[in-house]
């Protein structure tokens, strides 16, 4: 189920229902959306996980998974996923119709899209992966507003723009994994330096991203501070990147992009549920 990944989601679903909320959270439906979100979620890592057993194998940071160790059998698995999808499906309609459709399509973005389609034959499949990605947020706001608006689609761009270098520094520093298991990830296509340029670019496109948040009057000063300290420190870090490109430089500096990445995206969620403006 990659419990990391359901806890990091979930962390997202919860801010954001609280920036939906203004002040006044329902405790019984931010309960069942982030079951639902998180079983969902659990379930496309897990199809995940039963499409990729083949090339987990041949990744050093993925051989040891209880299917390619025959722990867990291919069809248990199977089963499994979509049982996890099912229960989703129950909490999620409980709620509404909109959030319902959200999730299922952040599910077919990242198991058919992501998965089965383009991970194995397209650089740019980290740019899909981001968009179901992106989903979590928008299903703890739009189980409080029952509404895409300008803060929904603020919020996608957040999470979209911020897994895009997060994604593409654990590409540098796993490059031999995935170069042996012949995915064809944008560092191994198109150079580690163009890699770099994009990770700035996207680092940009965050910063710009989370201060709109409160320019269109979501969020408030707290917030604002603090976002400009992280993505500053965030983008002067990718700037270093530039000072070599030998192998050894670029594992240690990549691995710094993407652990700031996990402190920038936790600290900005929880003043995202807790600085929030109340919208008139």
């Amino acid at each position: 189920m990659k419990p990391g990944i359901i806890l990091g989601n979930t962390v997202s679903t919860t801010s954001s229902f609280f920036l939906a909320s203004q002040g006044k959270p329902n405790f019984y439906l931010l309960f069942i959306t982030v079951m639902g979100a998180a079983l969902v979620i659990g379930s496309a890592s897990t199809f995940n996980n039963y499409i990729d057993r083949d090339i987990d194998k041949q990744m050093e940071r993925t051989k040891y998974r209880a299917l390619v160790c025959g722990i867990i059998r291919p069809k248990t698995a199977y089963l499994y996923a979509c049982v996890l999808l099912v229960f989703g499906i129950i909490f999620l309609f409980q709620i509404n119709f909109l959030t319902l459709m959200i999730s299922i399509t952040g599910f077919f973005i990242y198991v058919v899209i992501y998965s089965i389609l383009m991970k194995r034959n397209s650089v740019h499949a980290i740019l899909i992966g981001s968009l179901s990605g992106a989903m979590p947020p928008i299903i703890g706001y739009c189980a409080v507003t029952n509404n895409i608006d300008f803060g929904a689609l603020i919020l996608l761009c957040i999470f979209i723009f911020w897994q895009i270098p997060h994604s593409y520094a654990i590409a540098i520093f796993r490059y031999q994994d995935y170069k042996s298991a012949s995915i064809p990830i944008f560092p191994i296509k198109k150079g580690v330096f163009k890699t770099k340029i994009n990770i700035i670019f996207y680092i940009i496109l965050f910063f710009i991203s989370t201060v709109i948040l409160f320019i269109k009057g979501y969020t408030g000063y707290k917030y604002l501070l603090i976002s400009i300290i992280l993505n500053t420190t965030w983008l002067h870090i990718a700037i270093q990147g530039f000072k070599s490109s030998e192998t050894n430089f670029n594992i240690s500096w990549s691995k710094k992009i993407f652990f700031f990445s996990i402190i920038t995206i936790t600290v900005i969620n929880f003043f995202i549920g807790i600085d929030y403006k109340k919208i008139s």
